[in-house]
């Protein structure tokens, strides 16, 4: 079974707001928070795209995601998904818009932090990745964008929301979902055996 796992804030935390404040109070910049916990820089503070392009490649707010911390237990579950025969796909959104290099950075972090995979696809936009998931064969879509889930389960791939404070007053829906990377390690291995028996798994 194919298997794709979103980066920012599904493999790991991104402290956008943090670093973005500590840029704008640098830089003497008039911008104000919009919202604070959202997960997409563009939104979280009044700023425009080119403003945010600029924090990126020249701000140092790439560290945001370079810096990032991996969720507990993400590697062991990609780990034990491997393990088992299964393909892991990472997709992100990361574009090269605000990104020089987004699957080479992509690569950089996931191997600094131990997590295994197969293939990393970047430069996806969150509405492209349940098509992108249907065309080449990609059975469960892990993802904390609530849009790209929902474009997934309209494609006929199954999504796993990864449940965070951004996302969770919408949680419901999406079919499956988890607060943390055993709860989501349940919800793709429920999946498994609903298409093959648990046979994926060693069930």
């Amino acid at each position: 079974m194919k298997i794709a796992v979103d980066i920012d804030d599904t493999l790991n935390v991104v402290k956008r707001f943090e670093y973005a404040s500590e840029y704008i109070a640098r830089e003497g910049l008039p911008f104000l928070p919009l919202r604070p916990q959202a997960d997409r820089l563009a939104e979280i503070f009044d700023w425009k795209e080119e403003d945010v392009r600029r924090f990126l490649r020249e701000g140092g707010g790439d560290a945001a995601f370079r810096n990032a911390e991996a969720r507990e237990g993400a590697a062991e579950t990609l780990s034990a998904w491997r393990a088992a025969g299964h393909e892991v796909i990472i997709l992100t959104a990361r574009y090269r818009g605000f990104f020089r290099d987004p699957a080479g950075m992509s690569r950089e972090w996931l191997g600094e932090k131990g997590i295994p995979y197969d293939e990393v696809v970047a430069d996806i936009p969150y509405e492209g990745k349940g098509p992108y998931c249907a065309a080449h064969g990609i059975s469960v879509l892990v993802d904390d964008d609530v849009g790209a889930c929902l474009g997934a389960q309209s494609a006929g791939v199954a999504a796993v929301l990864a449940v965070g404070r951004h996302n969770r007053s919408r949680a419901a829906e999406i079919a499956y979902g988890g607060e943390n990377w055993w709860e989501i390690d349940r919800a793709v291995r429920k999946i498994a055996e609903e298409v093959s028996d648990g046979k994926n798994f060693g069930g």
